[in-house]
């Protein structure tokens, strides 16, 4: 799969963990950057091209990371058609992608450590959208939004 990865200085080693591993799991790799430990850079920079990326298709699936992952989840969302999420735990990496079409994983660099990382990015990519009925009329809701007008 062509996953996309982004970091800022908080999630900068965790990033380099997680791509070594996409790697070796046979994954195309896109890295968004930061692409050097620096202390003074800002999430947005390297969360919007990512989210741009995964909207627009030029990557399946997005990772974002940032200190707690909260800042690179509120970005990501500002990005028509990404959909992200802030996540913990294995269920929620899972059923994210099943239920909501889950399409860029948000993880702390500093809440999360590696192993618990790449657990969750294993479960994130192995996931697929349901195309249940109902998960189709609320991700229609929700791309109404995105757009300016309210859902029927």
């Amino acid at each position: 799969m062509r996953v996309g990865i982004a970091t800022d200085h908080g999630g900068f080693a965790l990033k380099e963990e997680v791509i070594g591993q996409l790697r070796k799991a046979g994954h195309e790799v896109v890295d968004f950057g930061a692409h050097q430990l620096s202390e003074s850079d800002d999430y947005p920079d390297y969360v919007v091209p990512l989210a741009q990326a995964v909207a627009e298709g030029k990557v399946k699936r997005g990772v974002a990371i940032c200190g707690s992952g909260v800042g690179a989840s509120v970005c990501a969302n500002k990005i028509a058609g990404a959909r992200a999420a802030l996540v913990h735990d294995h269920f929620s990496a899972r059923q994210g992608v099943e239920d909501d079409h889950l399409n860029i994983l948000c993880i702390g660099g500093r809440t999360v450590g590696s192993a618990v990382a790449w657990d969750l990015v294993q479960t994130f990519l192995a996931a697929e959208f349901s195309q249940a009925e109902r998960h189709l009329r609320r991700l229609g809701k929700v791309a109404a939004l995105e757009v300016g007008r309210e859902a029927t």
